[in-house]
Formats: structure tokens, sequence, C-alpha cells
């Protein structure tokens, strides 16, 4: 059985192969292999479908493809053995116009502006033969390594996005403390990281709600909601939560800044989102009940001002804000962390090295944590320096031992049972007197206690001395050098 290592390098032999037959373009690429796919996962859906069809008896009761010889030829394992000109017909002339109707209005909407780009059959075949290698037997497997395939989205530079990695994506998740009657909201989808990561952990931690007919309900067609203005991303966002799971998944098409956010208000009990930190929007596009709400054009703090107006009372936040969030000193920035602090209830700052995006981005961000309560109740705020994230901080992000995400997620859920007093540790309390005698600042520096270790130097004359004696025996040897000469 293949590693997740040897999977993930077949991954980049594809990806290698699609560039080197003439489809530079990086989004292309991945959107092409997304829906190769998705394609094989709906086979094996069937099949699975099939084999509980045998099993008790009965006719098969979600079916993906008919019973006709029309339709059966679209199945990857049908196709995946015919002649390559064969099976270039097949994929192009009826299984990608097919899967364009599955998933609900929204998703053949999405689909509509797609395109395949598979030039020749010969590329088609040899992508479908290493996929066909891959062992996805697993949710997790195909999770990892759908995940991994995503990741490279960063290279395609589209609206300055980069993906949270996915280990970041669970961290916050468990924080967030999704629970099965939650309604879930990433106002910025991008590719559906963060609600996949919430699809995982319930069925991880929540098995048993899945035997009840009226959760299942809920989780498939109301529990979770991704919006994004960039129909690549929501095709991608589509496929990935389908592949997930969720039959129709409620991604929408939706510039969660602009006018048009009059539904955006008081429906979701949980956000967990990474925003874009882009810059300066227009400030005639962004929403009026948004920008009264924070003076700005920026989006770092209009998505803060966002997802305060769409939780409802009681609802938490989990998001990742840039540095600057945290202590910038201008009206906009000072005014949403007053929101935060005085009228909301805001729970803890972790901050992250700068290297946990890299190699895509240095920037360095941290995750905010509150409840929209409107009455404040903001009374100490806990703090946590995470140092590393079980990677190396540089471009290569190698695996290391070292990893503060388990204490993190412990310490957090724990702390206020245990000594949170002690400022020169990695988490500690500081009450909110403190912070609004520091113009609301929330950056960790401000308040950790850095202990110096004294160190005693010898004193110059010996310093001198020493230098002296070096340069001695430096010219000693020339000396003998030269001799040689």
């Amino acid at each position: 059985m293949a590693t997740i290592l040897e999977q993930k390098s077949q991954i980049d032999k594809l990806w290698e192969t699609f560039w080197s037959n003439g489809i530079s373009n990086p989004l292309t690429v991945i959107e092409q292999i997304s829906y190769l796919l998705f394609i094989k996962e709906l086979d094996e859906k069937h099949t699975l479908e099939e084999r509980k069809s045998l099993k008790f008896n009965k006719p098969i009761e979600h079916p993906i493809f008919k019973d006709d010889a029309d339709s059966q030829i679209m199945r990857w394992s049908r196709f995946k053995d015919l002649k390559p000109s064969e099976m270039f017909d097949v994929v192009q002339n009826k299984v990608f116009p097919f899967i364009k109707t599955l998933g609900g209005d929204k998703f053949a909407q999405y689909m509509q502006n797609a395109v395949f780009m598979i030039p020749t059959p010969g590329l088609l075949a040899t992508a479908v033969d290493m996929i066909s290698n891959l062992e996805m037997k697993d949710i997790d497997t195909k999770g990892d390594l759908y995940e991994y395939l995503l990741s490279k989205i960063a290279q395609a530079g589209v609206n300055g996005q980069f993906r949270t990695p996915r280990h970041i994506g669970k961290m916050m998740v468990e924080l967030a403390d999704i629970k099965p009657d939650d309604i879930i909201c990433d106002p910025a989808c991008g590719t559906a990281g963060f609600l996949v990561c919430a699809t995982l952990y319930l069925r991880e931690k929540y098995p048993e709600a899945f035997m009840d007919a009226k959760f299942n309900k809920h989780f498939s067609e109301n529990m979770f909601y991704g919006y994004d203005f960039d129909y690549s991303m929501l095709r991608i966002a589509s496929m990935n939560m389908m592949t997930h799971g969720h039959k129709n998944p409620n991604i929408e098409y939706q510039d969660s800044l602009s006018e048009d956010v009059s539904s955006l208000a008081d429906f979701c009990t949980c956000v967990i989102a990474n925003p874009p930190f882009k810059g300066s929007l227009n400030e005639d596009t962004i929403a009026k009940n948004i920008v009264s709400a924070v003076k700005t054009t920026k989006t770092e703090l209009l998505f803060l001002a966002l997802m305060i107006r769409i939780l409802k009372s009681g609802g938490r936040a989990c998001v990742i804000v840039p540095d600057g969030v945290l202590f910038g000193t201008s009206n906009a920035h000072l005014s949403i962390r007053k929101k935060l602090i005085d009228e909301q209830q805001l729970q803890a700052v972790i901050s992250m090295p700068s290297g946990v995006f890299k190699p895509y981005a240095g920037v360095s961000t941290a995750i905010l944590i509150f409840t929209k309560t409107n009455s404040g109740g903001t009374d100490k705020v806990w703090f946590y320096d995470m140092q590393n994230d079980g990677f190396t901080l540089n471009d290569n992000r190698t695996p290391i031992e070292e990893n503060d995400i388990p204490d993190i997620i412990k310490t957090y859920k724990n702390r206020f049972n245990q000594d949170n007093t002690d400022k020169k540790s990695k988490h500690f309390f500081v009450d909110v007197d403190e912070i609004r005698k520091n113009n609301y600042d929330l950056s960790i520096n401000k308040y950790k206690e850095v202990e110096y270790e004294q160190v005693q130097y010898d004193s110059p004359k010996t310093i001198l001395a020493e230098i002296q004696t070096l340069e001695t025996e430096i010219q000693q040897g020339l000396a003998e050098l030269e001799a040689m000469l």
C-alpha cells in the first residue's frame, strides 16, 4: 500500500504531466484534475450503492447512473479501459455534460462556464491511468490528497488568494467546538476547506448523530454555507463538498462585502474563516450596513464587521486576521477592536508565526475567537504565543516534532481551570481594563513578559589580550609559510 508521501508524489507527477502537455495555468490544471477526481468519485459512490442493493436485495436507493448502455459507459470503471480516442469522445461529449447536471441548480449554474480543456486523447488516457492508480480508499486519504492538490492553488495567483493549511483549519474547527445543531458559514470560502474540516470533525466526534434522520436533513440542507465571487472557486468548493457527502451544498455566488448582502444577517451560529487581506475596496461597492459599522475600505476590517452582522446572538467566530488588525492605530482599526471587546465578547487571541502560510505568503497572522452578544461581556482575554505548528517555518514546510497545536486546543478548552497568570509563559489571561488602558492593543508582545538571562562577558582588557595572542599566532604562521617558499 502506497504511503501518503508516495501518493503526493503521484499527484506531483500528474501535475507535471499536464504542464508538459501545454496546460500551464495552475488553476486550469487544478480544475481539470478536480473534474476527473470527481468523475471517479461518482463511479465509486454508485458502486457502493450497487453493493448495498445486492446485499439487501432492494433497488438502488440513490443511483447516479441509469441502467442503460449510454449511462453505464460514463462510469470511470467502464471508460478507463477504452482506447484513448474512444475515451476522449466519451468524457468530452457524454461525461462532462452529465456532471454539469449534478448537485442541484446551483452547482449546475456554476458548471455552465466550466470547460473541458484536456487537449488530447493521449493526455486524458495518461491522466485517467495515473488517477486510477491512486489509492484513495477512505475519506481521510481522499481528503488529504485533494487538499494537497488544492494546496497548489496559491500558485495561480487568483485574487491574491492563498489557502489555509489543513492542520490550521482542523485546529480552528476544534477551537470553535462545532456542534450538530450549528449553522456554519464561511463568507470567503475559496475551496471550502473550513467547511470540509467541520464536516470531518462532526463525523469523527458525533458519529451517532448521523444515525438520526432529522440531523441528516439539517446536515445536508442548511448546516453549511459558503460564499465566494470566483466561479472557479465555487466549482471546486462545490465538488469538494459533494466529495465529502453533501449532495447539494450551499456554496453560493456572493461578494460578501457588496451592496447585495441583505440576506446575510443573523442567520448562522458559527463563522470560521480566513478572509482575504488584499487591501482596499472601492467604497461605492461596499454594503452600507457594513461600512456604517466600521468606516474603512480595508477588507480585513470589513469582514470582521460582516461576521458580527451575520452571526446570531450567542454565535461565535473563529477567524484569521493579519497582525495589523491587532495593533493598527487608525480610527477604523481602533473601532473594530472596541466593537469586539466592548460590544461583543472576545475570548482569545492566538498569535501565529509568520511562516504558517509559506511558501505563498510570509504575513504574520493571529486567530481571533469571539462570541456575538451585542451587550459586551469581555472581562479577560486569553492569549497564546504559538511558536511551532508541526512544520518548519521556511518555504519547504517540512514536518517536525515541535507542535503547539495540541497544547493550544487543550489549554484553550481548559483555560479557566488552570493557572493563566504567568505572562512569561506561552499562554496567559489579560484583564480587559489593561487592554483598554493600552488603547485596545491586542498584540501579544504588548503583554508578554520576556525574561532576559544575564550574560557575563570577559573584560575588554581580557578580550584585547586574546586578540593580540591570535594576531601573534597568525603572524608566526605567515612567516613559516613564507620561509617554505
